[in-house]
């Protein structure tokens, strides 16, 4: 069994399907190393190559589709140990098919990638209702809004912020994955970022939770109350940071 493992970038994943078409062609390409040696293994490591990863990036583009390649994007994006090799045979197909690969639906290597895909962007849409902004200790008004994602989807959230609050200063924090989107007055990046590099909350914050907790309960209609929906679109593992639901999840938990 033939096995390629890239340094879990995008680019890098890329760059390892480019070796895929011009070195050998792997059974599996992994960005997660399995350090169990096993008899009839070989296994690659490939560093990122720009120029790979650019080839590959435009080839996409070009001879399928910008939408196939959105999709490749958000299922990298899923973090799942396999990505890459569905993403190989996704492309496999997809040079056949062209510009109609996304069509064929009922085709398990379009399905399995769509899925990634539909996941990804399913949680990037809910927490766009979920992000909960704090403001912080500092001289100058910084907000922050720590989550906790299934998926990396803080790059893809970033940009509706900046978008509504350009003027801001502002972090969204992935606190599994120590990643942040900070923002500056028209400008944002990526940056790693832990939970104790976090300056304490402003003394007035407290003050505004307080309000948003007794808004919230003042439109709440209690006749119309369905605690099952309410999970469906507000699922509980996202209650650990909105403000109106940490009193009801410390209940739930205790």
């Amino acid at each position: 069994m033939v096995i390629f493992i890239f340094d879990g970038t995008f680019e890098g994943m890329l760059t390892a399907i480019y070796q895929a078409y011009y070195f050998k062609k792997p059974d599996r390409i992994l960005f997660r190393p399995d350090l169990q040696e096993r008899l009839f293994e070989e296994k690659y490591f490939f560093r990122t190559d720009a120029a790979k990863s650019d080839q590959v990036y435009a080839a996409i583009e070009k001879k399928i589709s910008r939408r196939a390649l959105e999709h490749i994007m958000y299922a990298f994006l899923s973090e799942d140990a396999n990505t890459g090799t569905w993403v190989l045979n996704y492309l496999d197909f997809g040079w056949q098919a062209g510009k109609k690969l996304d069509m064929f639906l009922d085709d398990d290597r379009v399905k399995k990638i769509h899925d990634l895909s539909y996941r990804v962007a399913g949680e990037r849409h809910r927490l766009l209702g979920l992000i909960r902004f704090r403001q912080l200790s500092l001289n100058t008004p910084v907000y922050y809004a720590p989550y906790e994602p299934d998926n990396n989807v803080t790059m893809l959230l970033a940009p509706h912020f900046a978008r509504r609050l350009p003027d801001q200063n502002w972090i969204i924090h992935d606190v599994k994955r120590n990643l942040a989107a900070v923002h500056h007055p028209h400008e944002w990046v990526i940056t790693d970022l832990t939970r104790q590099q976090i300056p304490p909350l402003a003394d007035q914050e407290a003050a505004y939770q307080d309000l948003w907790r007794q808004y919230y309960r003042s439109i709440a209609i209690g006749e119309r109350r369905n605690p099952a929906l309410q999970k469906q679109l507000m699922p509980m593992k996202y209650w650990k940071y909105l403000v109106e639901k940490e009193e009801t999840l410390q209940h739930t938990t205790t």
